[in-house]
């Protein structure tokens, strides 16, 4: 059975009350749960931006919950870091961690700044930290120069297992990609033929028989009007396609460039809705697609109603 998650938007609400709403989740009967990790939000309408691996420990510790987390090693982040901050958390908290690894944005990398690299540089820059990444989980002291350079590490608190490396994607080609490294797969919604060719790819490139997962942005309230005026104020920035949504840099930028996005235009990337049964139809039919996690992302800034109704109207839907 799918397994329907919570995603922890970090960009938009601080992780005091994301804490909360991931216990009332998990009340609700929600059975995963996935994060952001982000330097910045994409808008100042969002005006969040917690560290993730702060907030992993203790949304570990507050649940029984599985999680996954997004990170992008080799710019802001040295791969040894994450490797040893994903490392600790599995041996505190065995089994329960997975880590979707994929190539960043401009808006977090550029803080260091180092020049923003192509996607191809990008790409073979996250290769390298993947290697790095499983030589560390394997004991191993890691020396490599290349497009990131380590010497000499090791990690001295190793788990029992090491969390999975899930490989992060939304066009085929990139799933593809993935296939050929990744332990899993992790994209976002989109129309169903473009995602059955995402998950194909990811098959195709070697991933056959992993496990992929799935984010969902959508937008509940109690009427649609409501639903899509949410979604309007707090994912407009979030509608551009690659490259534009990788090279931005500033919230200023992503602002100015949503200027004339419209309300209606938000529903190609969010799915809007005061209906609960019309959203247990469209998770419904990712869930037949083969997600063995789908990740509820609720573009609102108050999660209390959403998680209520959906733990009521929805999750026992999906469940029978």
């Amino acid at each position: 059975m799918t397994a329907i998650g919570l995603h922890c938007s970090h960009e938009q609400i601080p992780p005091s009350r994301l804490l909360a709403h991931l216990r009332e989740a998990e009340a609700a009967g929600f059975r995963a749960a996935m994060s952001s990790d982000h330097f910045s939000p994409w808008s100042e309408h969002q005006g969040e931006s917690g560290f993730a691996w702060s907030f992993l420990g203790a949304a570990l510790e507050a649940t029984e919950l599985p999680f996954g987390v997004v990170n992008a090693p080799g710019g802001r982040y040295h791969p040894a870091i994450v490797a040893q901050a994903a490392a600790t958390l599995c041996e505190l908290f065995p089994g329960r961690l997975w880590v979707a690894l994929g190539t960043g944005e401009a808006s977090n990398e550029h803080i260091t700044g180092e020049r923003w690299p192509g996607k191809a540089k990008r790409n073979a820059r996250l290769r390298e930290c993947v290697d790095v990444m499983r030589a560390l989980f394997a004991g191993e002291v890691v020396d490599h120069e290349g497009l990131v350079r380590v010497d000499r590490a090791r990690l001295w608190t190793l788990p029992a297992e090491p969390p999975k490396l899930i490989g992060a994607a939304v066009s085929a080609e990139t799933a593809r990609w993935c296939g050929g490294w990744a332990d899993g797969l992790v994209t976002i919604n989109q129309p169903r033929e473009t995602l059955e060719r995402v998950v194909e790819a990811f098959r195709e490139g070697g991933g056959e028989g992993r496990p992929v997962h799935l984010q969902v942005h959508l937008s509940w309230a109690a009427d649609d009007t409501e639903a899509l005026q949410i979604a309007h104020d707090q994912w407009r920035t979030n509608v551009f396609p690659p490259p534009l949504c990788w090279d931005l840099e500033t919230v200023e930028q992503f602002d100015l460039a949503a200027q004339h996005v419209r309300p209606e235009d938000v529903r190609k990337a969010v799915l809007v809705s005061s209906d609960p049964a019309r959203h247990a139809g469209w998770l419904a039919e990712f869930a037949g697609l083969g997600f063995e996690e789908i990740h509820l992302h609720h573009v609102g800034q108050d999660l209390s109603p959403f998680i209520h109704a959906f733990g009521e109207h929805v999750l026992p839907k999906l469940a029978a």
